[in-house]
């Protein structure tokens, strides 16, 4: 397991209030690290992406992830939240990297934040 990969296992998912994560690297649109059985295609990860680039407009139209439409609850320049019925999306902004984190309906939507959020805290005073 590399650094980022455990990482992304301590701080996300070992709460329990965050089902699948990833830390996507903007760059190259490449997928850093993953939760087990959690896999991007690199349209997704270009649309995860791209919600940064006019929060206004995330806001309006929402988020497509894993064909559903997820409704957008925050867009700014550094974090995205979206949600469908009882599950969501978090999307966090760093210099370098976008962290992401779902939840599910069993799952406090405020933990799997709090986690994601932190976690992109951490990169960012690592310059990351």
């Amino acid at each position: 397991m590399n650094q980022m990969q455990t990482l992304l296992h301590e701080a996300l998912i070992a709460t329990h209030h965050v089902e699948n994560g990833a830390i996507i690297r903007r760059k190259d649109v490449s997928l850093r690290a993953s939760s087990a059985g959690f896999s991007l295609t690199n349209d997704q990860m270009e649309r995860f992406i791209g919600s940064f680039r006019n929060p206004p407009r995330t806001r309006e139209v929402g988020i497509v992830f894993s064909e559903k439409k997820y409704t957008c609850v925050r867009a700014d320049s550094s974090s995205v939240y979206a949600k469908h019925g009882k599950t969501g999306i978090v999307l966090v902004k760093t210099g370098s990297l976008i962290i992401v984190g779902t939840y599910n309906e069993n799952m406090y939507p405020s933990v799997c934040v709090e986690a994601v959020e932190k976690l992109a805290s951490y990169f960012k005073e690592k310059g990351k």
